[in-house]
């Protein structure tokens, strides 16, 4: 697990997110977390397939984490069985950070983003960890 140092690090650095299950239900802890994260001065890139194309959070959704562009951190709010498919695509496409929400861990793939030179993050919330933080 990151140290809190490593926390405050990431969550400093880090401009842009691609927010992976987002939702457009604003009872969905995935809606509320993106909004939190584009409210504290973000770039949140919902990434839905279903719900591509709509506007949210002054960007565009887009259907897959590829179709984001560049981004800083993957927000995954995947099932765990589901996750390292979305890891394995932040490898590939350049991201820095990857951060899975509660409950869900994949540690192979959180093995393979960290030999990629990802820092990773399972279980946790940045929208819990910001405050905490005192950021």
């Amino acid at each position: 697990m990151p140290s809190d140092s490593d926390l405050r690090t990431i969550l400093t650095s880090v401009k842009t997110i691609a927010l992976v299950g987002w939702s457009p239900k604003p009872d969905r802890p995935s809606h509320r977390v993106a909004a939190f994260l584009a409210a504290r001065g973000y770039r949140v890139i919902p990434v839905n397939p279903g719900q591509a194309g709509q506007q949210a959070l002054g960007e565009t959704v887009v259907a897959s984490l590829a179709e984001a562009g560049p981004v800083d951190m993957v927000d995954i709010f995947r099932r765990s069985e589901e996750a390292g498919v979305v890891i394995d695509e932040a490898i590939a496409t350049g991201a820095r950070v990857v951060w899975t929400q509660l409950g869900v861990v994949d540690e192979a793939a959180a093995a393979r983003a960290r030999t990629a030179g990802l820092q990773v993050v399972m279980d946790r919330c940045p929208a819990i960890e910001i405050p905490r933080l005192g950021l």
